[in-house]
């Protein structure tokens, strides 16, 4: 990870870490708050406690996204200080809708310069936001909102597993990290397993990243803690509430990156402090079994 990060990712970049609620990939955040990246433009569907952790540790100067708050449990505490106070930092924001986002990566993927929803019509949102626009429909008398291609510098994509090339697989809810790999410049993956290239050749479909697109595969096992991947380990919300509490005081913010991101070498001993904190804790986040039906792919010829 630190390789990674330190070859592909430098102030100023445009960064996507996705992951619809699972695949969020903390491990890589803290690397890019170890190495102290500055000045990034952020960008994500649902910037929650990963950019509040980046924004409090100074990384950030703007925030491209849909959605913004810690799920299920309230406001980003952290951001909300950026926005409203320049604490650490001024952070200027630059908001879309779920489907606005979504058009964006899909036109970004598509190298297309922008995307038409039928969407945004007598919102404030496109009040607030200038960059989504009105085009009139060349094939028709109505108007269509558009939104701008997004092409990140760098995307960073935890998945279930990849071989030793890249080729990534996901199952579950798997969101736009398709799309976000297509659309950016550099794709860095983390998986839970790099496996063997017969295991990603015997079930095709799930190979959602190629190769050719990614340029560094990370492997590191609960990466994405506190947050879930699908038959791995289960989502943390006892972190997400203990965040609410952390992250309403800025020292108590401080502390806990310097405790848990600073004073640590990597990822590694990132989970060694977990787990002596709490021995038990992968019991606790076991996500039980529930196995798809085989699939006879057979053998053409």
């Amino acid at each position: 990870m630190r390789q990674a990060i330190a070859e592909y990712v430098h102030d100023g970049d445009s960064i996507a870490i996705e992951g619809f609620t699972a695949f969020i990939c903390f491990s890589a955040a803290h690397e890019i708050i170890r190495q102290r990246r500055r000045n990034l433009t952020l960008c994500r569907m649902t910037p929650d406690l990963i950019y509040d952790q980046m924004v409090a540790a100074g990384c950030a100067s703007k925030l491209v996204f849909s959605y913004l708050g810690n799920p299920g449990v309230g406001s980003l505490h952290c951001i909300r200080r950026a926005v409203e106070k320049n604490v650490p930092n001024p952070l200027e924001l630059e908001e879309y809708s779920h489907f606005g986002m979504v058009s964006r990566y899909l036109a970004g993927a598509a190298r297309l310069p922008f995307f038409p929803l039928r969407s945004y019509y007598s919102a404030d949102l496109a009040q607030a936001n200038p960059r989504i626009r009105f085009i009139q429909n060349p094939y028709g008398d109505e108007q269509l909102a558009a939104v701008p291609a997004l092409n990140p510098d760098v995307a960073i994509l935890h998945a279930q597993r990849c071989d030793q090339e890249g080729n990534t697989q996901l199952w579950g809810l798997i969101g736009m990290q398709k799309e976000v790999a297509f659309a950016a410049r550099h794709v860095i993956v983390v998986v839970e397993e790099i496996v063997a290239e017969e295991v990603i050749r015997s079930d095709p479909n799930r190979t959602l990243i190629p190769h050719m697109i990614v340029d560094a595969v990370v492997h590191q096992p609960r990466g994405a803690h506190p947050s879930y991947v699908q038959g791995y380990y289960d989502r943390d919300n006892q972190f997400y509430v203990e965040w609410d509490r952390i992250s309403r005081d800025r020292s108590a913010v401080e502390n806990w990156l310097d405790e848990w991101v600073y004073s640590l070498d990597d990822g590694r001993a990132y989970l060694d402090r977990l787990e002596a904190g709490e021995a038990d804790i992968w019991e606790r986040l076991a996500p039980g079994e529930a196995y798809s039906q085989p699939v006879n792919y057979g053998i053409y010829g």
